[in-house]
């Protein structure tokens, strides 16, 4: 009997936290976690507005999940949330282009927030991993103009400094501080007994897998389809026909499943990316037609192909797969 239990191999579930669990690209990454056999716990700001959870239930295995409601600026819920969690997902920070408040909608809940979450996961007595998903923004605010110094053409990859202008949007300002925050923590903590990682996507496009109307990545796909351009802004991009690193949303939700499981990452932050087209050829392909120029590959991803093992399915194939 002894021996048999030797032999017996008995696989222990694993607790995944997910901050930001039921967004955009946080119901992508809860669905992969279920999908892989992992208990699953996600975060939102508000358990009377069931419209932004309701969907995750439907997903298989959905009976490994809980919902927890919380707000990253309180620790003592974050401390609670994390107790039991193996690896934590931070993909919880807002993702608004049309502000009026650009300190108390971004600047103070995405800076407080990452210097609180470090706080509370610096002390959690279970974690092996700890993933913020970024943005490209973090590496060049001036996304999806060219970082200072290049062009549209020249390409960008890991290796490149990082690059920040006060002109560049709020969004992308209050990303690129968050990060330097993540690294500062890194360095003034070089003995963690857990790996931190981010990923940094380009823009980011897929069906949303909730009924929401508010996800600006869903928003912002519609507008680009239906040529509608509500501020100066968006119009601007038309303008240009400015080109667009765009990444498929499933692939974003391999990419950290990846990096969640797989050890020797610490301090990486992968840029998440697949081609480049110019917004006017975005918009032919999500009416299902052919685009009038040759894909580009700008925004490089040649480190999370190297890392990872991940291959980045063409543009062409999301955008004619669905309508917005």
């Amino acid at each position: 009997m002894l021996a048999l239990l030797k032999d017996l191999k008995i696989k222990v579930m694993k607790t995944v936290g997910i901050i930001g669990g039921s967004g955009f690209i946080g119901s992508y990454i809860t669905r992969k976690f279920l999908k892989e056999g992992y208990k699953v716990k996600a975060s939102v700001t508000d358990m009377s507005k069931s419209e932004k959870y309701e969907h995750l239930f439907k997903f298989k295995k959905s009976d490994n999940l809980k919902i927890k409601a919380f707000k990253l600026e309180d620790p003592d819920p974050v401390r609670d949330f994390i107790e039991d969690c193996e690896i934590v997902i931070h993909s919880g920070t807002p993702f608004q282009l049309n502000v009026k408040d650009p300190q108390s909608e971004l600047f103070e809940p995405t800076i407080n927030g990452t210097l609180n979450f470090l706080e509370v996961v610096s002390k959690a007595p279970k974690i092996e991993k700890v993933i913020f998903v970024a943005s490209v923004g973090a590496w060049n605010t001036n996304f999806p103009l060219p970082a200072n110094g290049k062009s549209f053409t020249d390409p960008f990859d890991e290796k490149d400094v990082r690059f920040t202008s006060k002109e560049s949007h709020p969004y992308a300002q209050a990303k690129f501080i968050a990060n330097k925050v993540v690294e500062q923590f890194i360095e003034r903590n070089p003995k963690l007994p857990f790996e931190i990682c981010s990923v940094s996507p380009v823009m980011v496009i897929g069906k949303s897998l909730s009924k929401r109307e508010d996800s600006t990545s869903t928003g912002l796909q519609m507008l680009i389809k239906n040529k509608i351009a509500p501020d100066d802004f968006i119009q601007s991009l038309f303008d240009i026909n400015v080109p667009f690193a765009l990444v498929d949303i499933e692939d974003v939700a391999d990419a950290i499943y990846r990096v969640a499981t797989r050890k020797g990452l610490h301090g990486k932050d992968y840029l998440l990316t697949s081609e480049t087209y110019k917004i006017w050829d975005i918009h032919e392909m999500l009416n299902h037609r052919e685009p009038r120029e040759k894909a580009e590959m700008v925004y490089k991803n040649d480190l999370a192909k190297l890392d990872l093992g991940i291959h980045f399915r063409p543009v062409k194939e999301t955008l004619n797969s669905y309508s917005t």
